[in-house]
């Protein structure tokens, strides 16, 4: 048996996903591995590092500082978070990502991304003996790079964006790997339907050298839609088991510390609730 936790991104939902994962550790919940696309990867990270109530924090903290993620920001860098301040001086000074702890735990950790050359989803799995804190952290910042709202990164050769264009769920690419035992948080309620985007010729033009990653764009509702229902048809016959809001949470970026403090509520609210359930099914 292999257990998987699987987390969806989607901006300040992810403080969902951090209410939920807090309550799983304080509660001893153990995985063999783990997978988070955009916010899923960015705040999921801390599961591996053991840092409860980390995401939350630094979330509060810096949410309305210029540096962290503002309009005046993304006019001067083309990146709406700032990637100096984001993804270096928070993790590596101002709130310390425990990076020795990350590595020393055993459970693996992948991190999705959208390889905008073939539109196709990339999962990159840390290896402590490759990757260095600067390329783990790049990783993430690569997986959180929203189209539009951030550049390009590029890591050994390859040009990435946000995972949730290609793989916003990536619950078939653990079951490939074995992971027969798995957890998936959601950041959208059971009645949730994606739209295909309204930008559709701003992205054609944006994107106008990558074909293939503006197809990725124009059909992520219809991939989003199914995996959805995917999800749903095993959660009903028991064969996983899904954490997600009850209703919409209302919040993308946000840089309001009670809002952030509110959907954070609300994912420690379904983690007591869903609680029992996740420990018999793993086997804790």
């Amino acid at each position: 048996m292999k257990k998987g936790l699987i987390m969806e991104g989607g901006a300040m939902r992810g403080m969902f996903t951090a209410g939920v994962t807090d309550v799983f550790m304080e509660n001893g919940i153990e995985f063999d591995g783990a997978v988070g696309t955009s916010a899923g990867a960015a705040f999921g990270c801390n599961y591996k590092s053991r840092q409860i109530g980390r995401a939350l924090r630094y979330n509060k903290e810096y949410c309305a500082d210029e540096r962290y993620a503002s309009a005046k920001g993304f006019f001067r860098t083309g990146n709406l978070y700032s990637d100096d301040f984001c993804y270096h001086e928070i993790p590596e000074t101002l709130d310390k990502f425990d990076f020795d702890t990350f590595n020393d735990n055993p459970m693996e950790f992948y991190i999705t991304c959208t390889n905008i050359e073939t539109g196709r989803p990339v999962h990159h799995r840390h290896d402590e003996n490759a990757d260095d804190l600067n390329t783990f952290l790049e990783w993430i910042r690569a997986s959180c790079a929203m189209p539009m709202l951030e550049r390009i990164v590029e890591i050994g050769g390859v040009k990435l964006l946000d995972g949730g264009v290609a793989d916003s769920v990536p619950i078939r690419f653990f079951e490939e790997l074995g992971f027969d035992r798995n957890v998936v948080i959601l950041t959208q309620p059971l009645t949730y339907r994606k739209k295909k985007i309204k930008y559709g010729l701003i992205a054609r033009s944006r994107y106008r050298n990558y074909p293939q990653l503006t197809k990725a764009m124009l059909d992520r509702h219809i991939r989003y839609n199914e995996t959805y229902d995917y999800i749903r048809e095993k959660e009903l016959k028991g064969e996983l088991i899904a954490v997600r809001p009850p209703e919409a949470l209302n919040i993308s970026i946000s840089h309001d510390k009670n809002e952030l403090q509110r959907v954070y509520d609300i994912g420690r609210r379904e983690g007591l609730m869903s609680l029992k359930k996740v420990k018999d099914y793993l086997g804790s």
